[in-house]
């Protein structure tokens, strides 16, 4: 297992300062939102240059990390037409970023049927889901040109809800470019929660061979809401998970999620100690 982190949950900091703390916490990889990350200049489509990749390359390469993960977490579901255009415009650069700043996998969520970025029942509807893959299908075309991976991350609350609806995406698509970012806890609602390790059996059998990627994080529940936070902070165990990773997945790039700077070097440790039953 390579265990990393997203970069925006380390010490805020100028880039170069979170890549070298989250080095010194001992994370060999971040998950990278550029947004969420850097605040002292542009991340603007037309700034994203192979300059500024290539200096970005060669800062994370100064201290031995990867980028696991490009984030570009839109709504590819968004009710306007003119608003998809503009999205997929910052997925395309984003895939071409990728493709210079030597990261392989753009990762994005599904999105729900509204501005608002909200669930609500018509987001788990067959037609929402099939106006996701018709906005995502040419966002993998363009994949495919720049040789990168557009991994889709399925959440509960969102359109591609459950391991299933990721499957009809994925064959739907039908693109070596189109893989999963699987985050077992982002599978969860209040009521499949106590069956937490059947949610997660399942999407290891329905997507195992197509995940490049683990996000990793705890959950407790609280009144009517799952509450995520870092790995070794809620009720989660994690055998199944992690029994898969060493198994199947070997070397496999995790990122911890909702760290804190104060227990993220703590989490990253009790998911390297964990002893599977």
């Amino acid at each position: 297992m390579q265990i990393g982190i997203r970069l925006h949950d380390v010490a805020p900091g100028t880039i170069e300062e979170r890549i070298k703390i989250a080095s010194e916490q001992g994370f060999s990889c971040v998950h990278l939102a550029l947004t969420k990350t850097i605040k002292d200049h542009s991340v603007d489509n037309s700034a994203l240059t192979p300059g500024f990749a290539s200096y970005l390359r060669s800062k994370f390469a100064e201290y031995h990390m990867d980028i696991a993960v490009l984030g570009c977490y839109l709504n590819l579901a968004h009710p306007d037409p003119e608003e998809i255009k503009k999205i997929q415009e910052r997925y395309f650069a984003h895939l071409r970023f990728a493709s210079i700043l030597g990261c392989s996998v753009v990762g994005t969520e599904t999105g729900n049927p509204n501005a608002e970025y909200r669930f609500e029942p018509a987001s788990h509807t067959e037609e929402a889901l099939q106006t996701f893959i018709t906005n995502l299908r040419p966002v993998v075309e363009c994949a495919e040109k720049f040789g990168v991976i557009m991994a889709i991350e399925p959440v509960w609350s969102h359109i591609v809800y459950n391991s299933k609806q990721a499957l009809k995406v994925l064959k739907a698509i039908n693109s070596p470019n189109l893989r999963i970012i699987l985050d077992p806890v982002n599978l969860l609602s209040v009521e499949n929660s106590s069956e937490y390790d059947k949610v997660i059996k399942e999407a290891i059998e329905d997507l195992g061979e197509y995940t490049d990627v683990l996000h990793m994080k705890d959950f407790v529940i609280e009144g009517d809401k799952v509450v995520s936070g870092a790995p070794g902070t809620g009720v989660m165990k994690y055998d199944t998970i992690l029994n898969f990773a060493k198994k199947d997945k070997p070397y496999i790039q995790m990122t911890i999620e909702d760290s804190t700077p104060d227990n993220a070097e703590w989490s990253r440790k009790f998911l390297e100690n964990y002893s599977c039953s």
